[in-house]
């Protein structure tokens, strides 16, 4: 199969859909490769690296596109569009739920799509989605301790705070792979954490992982509205594989947290 790995062109987005290893491992079981000039540079990955596993180095997107099979990062921008052509394989993360505009790009092109939110284990876990979800739960609260500085527009509070000053109040909406290391994390800042989700069994796992220092809550519309408002960082995390995430918290109970953060992980 002649499979392509274009350069991403999504704002911010500089990782590659494909590294020199995996690269290395599609040659040796007799596909073709073909990797736009660039596309790993701004994670070390040079052209030559892909070179000397047996990846064909090609300048434009165009060129790239001509693949069988396009394996990237983030869903295809509105200027990759027309590149897409019938019966291409098309293996990245889409997020189709809250973007109609691509999947009708996906269904006029007659493209196939696998996206990597919703490819399943043997257990039913999702291996493609949970590492991607770890670092947005991690790094959605070393953000939300920088913003919450002066500095940065925030109430100037420190996460842990300090002997005579309360810490910041964290509150999760979600105890899945990003709830779970986003409480980590502020847990390990010191933080005064309060997590809620849905899931009994989950919340249960949650205590015996956290202790005392997770205050688990079992996430109801009342549960929200009481605890919404105390954050310091509201953190939503919650997913439904292949679907919409659900609107919890309204624009009036977020005008309700006395000069707080909101940091909505899509995931």
């Amino acid at each position: 199969m002649l499979i392509g790995i274009p350069k991403e062109v999504k704002n911010l987005e500089f990782r590659v859909g494909a590294s020199p290893e995996m690269v290395k491992a599609l040659v040796a079981a007799g596909h073709q490769v073909i990797v736009q000039t660039h596309a790993g540079d701004k994670i070390g990955f040079t052209d030559e690296s892909y070179q000397q596993v047996g990846a064909i180095i090609v300048s434009t997107a165009e060129d790239v596109y001509d693949s069988e099979m396009i394996i990237k990062v983030k869903e295809p921008q509105e200027s990759e569009y027309h590149y897409l052509k019938e019966g291409q394989v098309l293996f990245c993360y889409l997020h189709l739920a809250p973007d109609p505009k691509l999947t009708h790009a996906l269904l006029e092109k007659k493209v196939v799509g696998i996206a990597y939110e919703t490819v399943t284990d043997s257990r039913g876990a999702l291996p493609l989605l949970i590492p991607m979800s770890e670092i947005a739960g991690r790094f959605a609260v070393q953000a939300g301790a920088l913003s919450l500085q002066i500095a940065s527009g925030g109430k100037g509070l420190l996460m842990g705070g300090i002997p005579g000053v309360p810490p910041a109040n964290v509150v999760i909406l979600g105890g899945g792979a990003s709830g779970t290391q986003a409480a980590r994390v502020a847990v390990g800042l010191g933080a005064d954490v309060t997590l809620l989700d849905i899931n009994l069994q989950r919340l249960k796992e949650l205590d015996e992982m956290f202790g005392t220092t997770v205050k688990t809550v079992y996430s109801t519309s009342l549960a929200i509205e009481e605890n919404v408002p105390r954050a310091d960082l509201l953190i939503g995390a919650v997913l439904i594989p292949g679907k919409r995430a659900p609107c919890l918290v309204s624009r009036k109970l977020v005008q309700k947290m006395i000069f707080g953060l909101c940091y909505r992980l899509v995931i």
